[in-house]
């Protein structure tokens, strides 16, 4: 039974166990109050019949004393009895009218023989067969002479019963009346909790995989400080969890565009080996003349192929923070560097003159060379590709605040404002146009950023029309 209830109250909401809690312990304060106040009560009226009987028996031993008898001194329903004491016995006189003793008179003689033992008078509760509850009291008013007299208690305890039952409905009154506002108050008050519950579920049968929002807020203002910290709480946790799942998308989607962006790529000169493999068994039966040409363009196709996997391995290294990272640290001068780098596109580019300005000194840095160049050469031809022939580039090294800085600017066209947010994407292109052969993969800037930030650096592009400037900006010291 006591399992059965346990369960139960574990059903109940919260606002029910606290309303019932309320009550058990507003019932608990009732019954101390009660009980208190009706022990009071008794004690009162106890203490007036005392006082009662005292003032009574006064009045009755001074009509003995002077008249002999008890004529015109008797309440209703009160008992008397007059012992006289003989051989250290109480010996009872003969009553002046039958009704003044009950039948049963040894609790009269019991208080007669203790007041002879006592240097006061005696009281005492007792229980008259036939008779109900009396209070007896019993005093000498001359030597040798003790005077009984018995109230009755009924009036007591009629007044401490309509009392008790006066209680038990008022407080009961003010227990449901209590429990039912309290359950009200308490429902008011958790109704956040109720909401946020409800939010909860909601989140929970929300198909998470098709949206990165949620479906479900609450924003009250009610529940008080403890409410309010804990709606606070909830509501940055969901969020947290917004913010979360939108990464999560948006990761999802860049994978699923990079795998078929990359798929394409790879395909393009997959089939171009196939075709000049093809062509190159057919001119080997048929033409010999025609194999060396066909040879160098597999060759080709296939060099250009393994340029774009090493562009993808790298970048998935990168990504992945492998424990053998793609780099090979010493100290370098980043300078010479970006003059190598400058050589290197002024032979290869004579149609776009490049300016280079060094800055005050060396700039030593713990770096990869080579990374670091292959991040230079990506930008210069970059500026090449993308602007017509004539176009100035210009190459600017410095030094602000504890980083070392490399500009890379040309005055071509610039880039659409909407489109410098995704010059950094995987496969990206600028120019949809733009052929494969000139325009590359789509994955150097993706790699420039890459190994940019492997370096514990930056690389960001800002441009207009008539400017564009990719800025690299890399930690002094040995930070990679």
């Amino acid at each position: 039974m006591i399992a059965r209830l346990r369960r139960i109250y574990r059903r109940l909401r919260l606002g029910t166990r606290l309303a019932l809690g309320l009550g058990v312990l507003s019932l608990m304060a009732f019954a101390v109050v009660g009980t208190a106040l009706t022990t009071y009560m008794r004690d009162y009226l106890s203490e007036q019949l005392d006082t009662q009987l005292a003032q009574g028996q006064i009045a009755q031993s001074r009509s003995i004393e002077e008249n002999g008898t008890l004529s015109g001194k008797k309440y209703y329903s009160w008992f008397y009895a007059v012992y006289d004491v003989s051989g250290g016995k109480p010996v009872l006189r003969k009553p002046e009218d039958p009704g003044d003793l009950p039948e049963d008179v040894d609790s009269f003689t019991a208080v007669a023989r203790a007041q002879m033992s006592a240097d006061t008078e005696v009281l005492r509760t007792d229980d008259l067969k036939g008779k109900g509850t009396y209070r007896l009291r019993a005093c000498e008013f001359e030597p040798g002479t003790i005077l009984v007299s018995a109230a009755p208690m009924d009036g007591i305890d009629d007044t401490v019963g309509r009392l008790i039952m006066i209680q038990a409905v008022a407080f009961g009154l003010a227990l449901l009346a209590l429990v039912l506002s309290g359950r009200g108050m308490l429902r008011r008050g958790l109704k956040p909790l109720s909401d946020m519950a409800h939010t909860a579920r909601g989140i929970t049968s929300h198909d998470l995989t098709d949206s990165a929002r949620l479906p479900v807020r609450h924003d009250g203002r009610s529940g008080g400080p403890e409410v309010e910290e804990l709606r606070t709480a909830f509501n940055t946790m969901l969020e947290h969890i917004d913010d979360s799942l939108a990464v999560r998308t948006e990761a999802e989607q860049r994978l699923r565009r990079f795998v078929a962006d990359a798929s394409h790529e790879l395909r393009t000169p997959l089939m171009s080996v196939r075709g000049y493999a093809d062509l190159f068994q057919y001119a080997a039966a048929h033409s010999p003349e025609e194999r060396d040409k066909h040879l160098a363009r597999l060759r080709g196709e296939a060099a250009r192929m393994g340029v774009l996997l090493d562009d993808l391995l790298l970048l998935a290294r990168l990504d992945a923070a492998d424990v053998e990272a793609p780099l090979r640290l010493e100290e370098v001068d980043l300078v010479e560097l970006v003059h190598q780098a400058a050589d290197a596109f002024r032979a290869g580019r004579t149609d776009h003159p490049l300016t280079v300005t060094p800055g005050p000194g060396p700039v030593r840095l713990w770096l990869d060379p080579l990374r670091v160049r292959q991040v230079l050469d990506n930008l210069l031809s970059n500026a090449a590709v993308h602007t017509p022939a004539g176009t100035k580039v210009s190459a600017e090294v410095s030094v602000e605040s504890c980083m070392a800085v490399v500009r890379v600017a040309d005055a071509g066209p610039g880039i659409p404002a909407a489109e410098q947010h995704r010059v950094f994407d995987r496969f990206y292109r600028v120019d949809k146009a733009r052929s494969r052969d000139r325009g590359g993969s789509g994955l150097g800037l993706a790699v420039a950023r890459s190994l940019a930030r492997a370096h514990g650096g930056t690389l960001e592009l800002t441009s207009c029309p008539g400017s564009t400037t990719f800025t690299i900006r890399l930690p002094l010291g040995r930070t990679a």
